[in-house]
């Protein structure tokens, strides 16, 4: 009997990606999910949680068969279209960031489960760079020295990298990078 089900359980196969999904912060993600599985199904159920790093799994959205039961809170940014499992976050935010965990329930002569959980990055555009100079008039005759200072307002993972005439420029007598 233990053998048998130890078939069952087995029966069931979840696939998700394997690697951390980076979003774009505004835009929608979709979160790949394919299941499949030897065994008649009087039900199929999907379920959708969310859980922030050192926070309980939260219900966001379900189906059993056909019918998707939406938590209220996040009925109009998650879709989940039965009897594909993929969720569609729309749009995406930087809070929206952590795991996601599907469970799939299949019932059909018993009961076979399988769940999976995808990592989500959220990454934010960086916007246009601003660049100031000291002295502002950005004119040194000579002698003296010039401060060229980048910023940017918004962005994840932003490198700065300083050009001349199209070649990359290396810290020197001439540059120094702080």
């Amino acid at each position: 009997f233990i053998h048998f089900y130890a078939g069952i359980c087995s029966a069931l196969k979840l696939t998700v990606p394997s690697h951390t999904v980076h979003g774009i912060e505004g835009q929608p993600l979709h979160l790949s999910v394919d299941y499949n599985f030897n065994a008649t199904a009087s039900e199929i159920q999907i379920i959708w949680l969310f859980e922030r790093s050192q926070s309980n799994p939260e219900y966001l959205i379900g189906s059993v068969n056909q019918g998707v039961v939406p938590d209220l809170e996040y009925q109009h940014k998650f879709t989940l279209i039965p009897p594909n499992a993929s969720l569609r976050i729309n749009p995406l935010h930087l809070s929206d960031e952590g795991n996601y965990i599907v469970k799939v329930n299949v019932r059909g002569n018993g009961t076979i489960a399988a769940s999976q959980k995808i990592q989500v990055a959220v990454d934010v555009p960086v916007t246009k760079p601003t660049v100031h100079t000291e002295p502002s008039s950005g004119v040194v005759e000579y002698i003296g020295n010039i401060t060229l200072k980048c910023t940017v307002d918004r962005g994840t993972r932003v490198a700065y990298q300083w050009m001349k005439n199209g070649q990359r420029l290396h810290a020197g007598p001439n540059y120094t990078f702080s």
